[in-house]
């Protein structure tokens, strides 16, 4: 009796549970949340916080740069001599300024190498101080010509012939450095299934096609522009493969007329890039060592070589 009277009782007469565990567990969780999120909203304002004074760092130097070209600009047009390259380099300075403050992932991508081309600007501008000083003293030389004039006009002439050689000769050096180069090349051969093999030394009917890989190398002095590499494969008669339906030609190198195998342009942005050619010749290679060259702007890039078994 006593346990049917129990079971008969209104709800609102029944023992209630407690649930005060559950809600220290919950505001528990809520509160860890809230620390984790503030704490990554730390971090995130401490990483902005550093890229702004990296980029303030980083104007700052361009401004400094930019204030001492416009000093050796200034200085050397007063004495007579060329500003062309050096007013090249503080339009490109200049446009290095307005893309680093309009464009928040360059900011973050190009700061180092902003950095790094902030140094070599000083040491232009080194040079350049090198060459006001120069052009000083031709303008002493010149402001104190009197009954001497003819000797000192043949000392003058000297000094111009020798800036004029020193121009020529860095002007030969710039453009040396300037010149692209390849490495890692790569020649494997893919048979008519598609099966491409590796190693240099292939027989004739795995050869359907060559693949001639290879990475231009980044090159920060070398101007950002179109490039047209020209392939000459050449074979152990040292005659070069070349079929005009397959795109070969011909073009100037050391002042006689060379023939190119294929060519392929490329957008060169001073970054390493790699290159593909597929070449088909549609017949059976020469048995031997062939050759393989890479030439741009009548200059070679680098070789390889395979062997035909």
């Amino acid at each position: 009796m006593e346990e049917n009277k129990s079971a008969d009782q209104p709800d609102y007469m029944k023992p209630k549970k407690n649930r005060t565990p559950v809600f220290i567990v919950i505001t528990f969780l809520l509160l860890a949340a809230v620390v984790f999120f503030y704490y990554q909203n730390r971090q995130l304002e401490g990483e902005k916080e550093r890229q702004f004074q990296e980029i303030l760092l980083t104007q700052a130097k361009l401004d400094s740069v930019g204030n001492e070209l416009d000093i050796r600009i200034q200085a050397i047009r007063e004495l007579g001599g060329e500003v062309d390259t050096l007013e090249a380099i503080k339009a490109q300075l200049e446009a290095d300024k307005k893309q680093l403050l309009v464009d928040a992932q360059y900011q973050r991508g190009q700061i180092a190498k902003l950095n790094n081309r902030v140094d070599g600007y000083k040491e232009l501008l080194l040079i350049k101080d090198e060459e006001i000083k120069q052009l000083k003293v031709l303008n002493d030389q010149l402001a104190e010509e009197n009954t001497t004039l003819k000797v000192e006009k043949n000392q003058l002439n000297q000094t111009v012939q020798q800036l004029e050689q020193n121009k020529q000769e860095l002007a030969s050096k710039v453009a040396v450095a300037s010149r692209l180069e390849i490495e890692d090349m790569r020649i494997n051969a893919i048979n008519d299934n598609g099966k491409e093999r590796d190693g240099g030394e292939y027989r004739n009917r795995h050869i359907e096609q060559l693949k001639i890989q290879f990475t231009v190398v980044e090159n920060e002095i070398a101007p950002i522009e179109g490039k047209e590499l020209l392939l000459r494969v050449i074979a152990p008669d040292g005659n070069v493969l070349f079929d005009v339906t397959r795109g070969s030609g011909s073009f100037t190198f050391e002042k006689r007329e060379m023939f190119y195998t294929a060519k392929q342009e490329i957008l060169y942005d001073r970054n390493n890039q790699l290159v593909t050619f597929l070449y088909t010749k549609g017949s059976d290679y020469a048995i031997g060592q062939h050759k393989v060259e890479v030439y741009t702007d009548d200059y070679l890039m680098g070789k390889g070589s395979f062997m035909v078994k």
